[in-house]
């Protein structure tokens, strides 16, 4: 399941790839890296307000600059990385990216996981893939209900477990109002933090 497109606004820096520590491989356009820094910006908010340690925050971080660094590469040039003909070119680039990354030397499961599932969502998650799930949905320059998503993205300090439930719940509801069909893994998220 893809959430709606990443809007942007005028106000929106474009930060370069070097700024956001992209690596040398990433496929950005100028907006995707202004929806990279947006998300990174929710997820170094949440980290602080959840007081975590250091090593938790660098991986909240990383797999927030690292999720989209081929998401705007072509299909058919990520096919091959990942090793799925039949998935849709819209899931290919969280796999692609963790196997790029695994194959420069990351080994953080957590970042890995993350940035592989941020799409769809993943029974058994760890908290940094989960905290990405949501900072990639509630990032303030998507621009569909923002008022709704600035008050989720309010809450993930306060109720990490219940904002994701809502966020899930939200980005489930989206896929049906568009017509697209649910991810499995998706759908199984849901059921098991239902």
């Amino acid at each position: 399941m893809t959430a709606p497109a990443t809007g942007t606004s005028p106000a929106d820096e474009e930060p370069s790839a070097t700024a956001l520590g992209l690596p040398a491989w990433h496929a950005t356009t100028p907006g995707r890296r202004a929806h990279i820094a947006r998300v990174v910006a929710l997820l170094d908010q949440w980290a602080e307000a959840l007081h975590l340690d250091p090593a938790e925050a660098a991986a909240w971080r990383d797999a927030g600059r690292w999720h989209d660094a081929l998401r705007d590469a072509a299909p058919d040039a990520l096919r091959p990385l990942v090793g799925n003909p039949s998935m849709p070119a819209a899931l290919l680039h969280g796999p692609a990216a963790a196997r790029r990354l695994a194959e420069d030397g990351e080994t953080r499961s957590d970042v890995l996981d993350a940035i592989r599932w941020h799409t769809t969502g993943r029974v058994g998650w760890s908290r940094t893939a989960q905290a990405l799930y949501m900072a990639d949905f509630l990032e303030p320059g998507r621009p569909f209900s923002r008022e709704r998503r600035a008050q989720l993205a309010k809450g993930v300090p306060e109720d990490f477990a219940r904002t994701l439930r809502e966020v899930v719940r939200e980005r489930l509801v989206w896929s049906l109002h568009e017509g697209r069909a649910l991810h499995p893994d998706s759908v199984a998220l849901w059921n098991a933090i239902h």
